[in-house]
């Protein structure tokens, strides 16, 4: 019990402390002609400092997101798609036919290898609307093979969208609406968000339409390990399936991104989110609308990131740049002169930190422009002028143009196609000029696939899509399709009708 008494006086002392402490405040504040500064107590001269420099950050309140959200929530769409999934089985063939394993080898499915018709796959995703006459940013995975894509406004309006165009490399997708006068997004520069900076994300995660999900900037210009072409956002903003494609926010209501990935051990948000910057995307935006496909500069390198270990073997001050592991023999870095074991530290003045950054400078170079490197080579800087040349794509990932009818559908046989570009064509060595975008009913039945170019029909050749349109339409009930598939020609069997 003796041991309690000095606890016991201790919390009398201080509460009569507190309480004398209190009474002295009130009776200053009540002396009339004195100002605050007068009534505050005195404080020292070391003190004082320590009062002045205290951070701005710790008297501000969290931000409120409601007018943002009210504003822009509008301009903020869920994407619904379905795929259809059917037998792809060439049609009157067996095991047991002798041009089953024709097909086989030239690889058209047969029954052997695909179960039977099975009911359509749906997904969903997130998008925003960048146009009043209806075009749409989302992901290029939440629509990609899709065979019907929905847009639904928050107004519960529906509409059937027209994909544009997909861009894998970079995650981007454009879709296209019917509709005018349309709520948009406002564009925002990435370039100038901060670390520790509040963002917010709109979406359909589990679709739950039109949620808002706040945090803050965690990186910029993040290099993720299966994508050297785009700079990620990353945040610790609540991302979950059914995000993807909706925009990222800053405070000035702008949008900065697109909510592209997240890294999860349970597929599920732990705190890792990853948006796309949104002038990437714009860029990939542009080329899709106006020429149908996305051209992407290339110098001809495999390159690596710089740690500290290779950064003291080459005489480096720290590690940084991106270290040339490998050269193509006739690429342009070749051509200019860069070795392997080289490290580039910048591209036309603008500093490499990490090897990622400079596969994204180097992509949105137009082919034929001159890239000015500071290379660090023998223990020294040097300047290198390198001439872009254009990174190769395979025809199946080239994406349709929108409008003027440039793309349009055979739907009798179940083929989106559209006309091929002359470097594709020559990229191909074909003589054909239409490539198949998508495939639905005979064709898909037939095993077309996307990427296929289209040389005839029932033994015509076809050069336009609308000589495709024609012959189509007067065909009967079987359609003998010519297709070049890579290096061969064969004939594809679809039964229409």
């Amino acid at each position: 019990m003796s041991q309690a008494h000095p606890v016991r006086r201790a919390v009398i002392f201080v509460v009569l402390s507190t309480v004398l402490a209190a009474c002295s405040g009130d009776s200053n504040a009540q002396q009339p002609g004195k100002s605050p500064t007068e009534s505050a107590p005195a404080v020292s001269d070391q003190a004082a400092p320590a009062a002045q420099a205290a951070p701005e950050f710790a008297t501000r309140t969290l931000p409120d997101f409601a007018p943002l959200v009210e504003k822009y929530g509008p301009a903020v769409v869920n994407v619904e798609v379905i795929q259809r999934r059917q037998s792809t089985s060439a049609p009157g063939f067996t095991p047991g036919d002798p041009f089953y394993e024709f097909f086989r080898r030239f690889g058209i499915p047969t029954p052997e290898f695909d179960g039977p018709e099975s009911a359509p796959a749906r997904g969903a995703g997130s998008g925003f609307i960048v146009s009043p006459d209806g075009y749409i940013l989302t992901n290029a995975h939440v629509v990609a093979n899709a065979d019907e894509v929905t847009v639904r406004l928050t107004d519960r309006r529906e509409f059937q969208a027209k994909v544009v165009g997909i861009d894998e490399r970079t995650d981007v997708a454009v879709l296209k609406i019917d509709a005018n006068n349309l709520p948009t997004v406002r564009i925002g520069d990435p370039s100038r968000l901060r670390p520790g900076e509040w963002v917010l994300a709109i979406g359909s995660p589990f679709g739950f339409e039109n949620s808002a999900t706040a945090g803050i900037v965690s990186a910029t210009s993040r290099a993720l390990p299966s994508d050297n072409y785009v700079p990620f956002i990353q945040t610790d903003v609540a991302v979950n399936p059914g995000n993807s494609g909706g925009p990222l926010f800053n405070m000035r209501g702008e949008v900065v991104g697109i909510n592209s990935q997240i890294f999860s051990r349970t597929g599920g948000y732990m705190g890792l989110s990853f948006a796309i910057p949104i002038d990437v995307a714009i860029n990939v935006q542009k080329q899709l609308i106006e020429t149908g496909r996305v051209v992407r500069g290339r110098i001809g390198v495999t390159i690596q990131d710089v740690n500290a270990q290779l950064a003291e073997s080459f005489g480096l001050d720290r590690p940084r740049g991106a270290l040339v592991a490998s050269v193509d023999r006739d690429g342009p870095a070749a051509k200019a002169g860069i070795q392997p074991g080289d490290v580039i530290l910048s591209v036309n003045g603008k500093p490499i930190e990490r090897f990622g950054e400079l596969s994204g400078e180097i992509a949105r170079m137009k082919p034929g422009s001159e890239a000015q490197l500071k290379v660090w080579r023998d223990g020294r800087e040097r300047n290198i002028k390198v001439s872009v040349g254009e990174m190769e794509e395979p025809p199946s990932r080239f994406a349709g143009r929108a409008g003027g009818g440039r793309t349009d559908e055979a739907a009798k046989l179940g083929l989106t196609v559209r006309p091929l570009a002359p470097q594709e064509k020559e990229r191909a060595q074909t003589q054909g000029n239409l490539v198949v975008e998508r495939v639905t009913g005979p064709a898909a039945a037939a095993g077309v696939r996307p990427g296929d170019i289209i040389l005839g029909v029932n033994g015509k050749r076809v050069e336009t899509v609308k000589e495709l349109q024609e012959l189509a339409k007067d065909s009967g009930k079987s359609v003998a399709l010519l297709i070049q598939r890579g290096d061969s020609q064969i004939f594809v069997p679809l039964r229409v009708g």
